[in-house]
């Protein structure tokens, strides 16, 4: 049987032990919501406090939503961030603003309605995109399922995340169908709100089983 890895990303880490529970579960990258506003948001005192204790070899995601772009440059994100993850609605001109101060990865959201979206998105100058469900009310961290359908359908030339509705029930079924880059995990590693170990060990040890990680 062919061997796949594919990368995971346990985002929305907001307390000391969501880190201490990451650096058990080793993902690939730990994500952190660095806009206000959001139920999962952290400041940046609290992020900056919080990688100090991730782990070296798991990569760091700041996830921005439509952030005044002079925001983001005015921090000093090259000693702290891995990635940058744009989850609004920024353009090409955002993207570029963003290259001219930051040496990491670029990676735009899409919150695909069709296959039209991905498609479009795809063409900015990010490093890879993060195919989100759809919800007319929130942005991202929905828990709702991601249309797979739209992901089989587009013509899709970056490498991508897929997000929306991942748990350890069908995480392993979802991969299969689109075969992405990696998966992006948030409500569906929490209880109560709260990241739960035993639901994030259980992610990393399905992909294990199923050699797809």
């Amino acid at each position: 049987m062919k061997k796949f890895y594919t990368a995971v990303k346990f985002c929305g880490m907001r307390r000391r032990l969501d880190i201490e529970y990451a650096n058990e579960c080793r993902p690939d990258y730990a994500g952190f919501i660095l806009s206000d506003g959001f139920r999962r948001s952290v400041d940046m005192g609290t992020f900056y406090e919080l990688v100090t204790y991730l782990d070296k070899d798991i990569k760091r995601a700041g996830v921005f939503v439509n952030e005044p772009v002079e925001n983001i440059l005015r921090q000093s994100y090259n000693e702290s961030l891995d990635v940058i993850q744009l989850h609004g609605d920024e353009d090409g001109e955002y993207i570029r603003r963003l290259r001219e101060s930051f040496s990491g990865e670029i990676w735009k959201a899409v919150r695909a309605k069709c296959p039209e979206d991905i498609e479009r998105e795809q063409k900015r100058a990010c490093d890879k995109l993060l195919i989100d469900s759809y919800s007319e009310d929130c942005i991202g961290g929905t828990g709702k399922r991601i249309n797979t359908e739209n992901v089989k359908n587009a013509n899709i030339g970056k490498p991508f995340f897929i997000a929306g509705g991942l748990d350890g029930e069908n995480i392993a079924e979802i991969i299969r169908e689109t075969a992405p880059y990696g998966v992006d995990v948030s409500s569906g590693i929490e209880t109560e709100g709260c990241k739960d170990i035993d639901k994030m060990k259980k992610i990393i040890s399905i992909l294990r089983k199923e050699n797809l990680r």
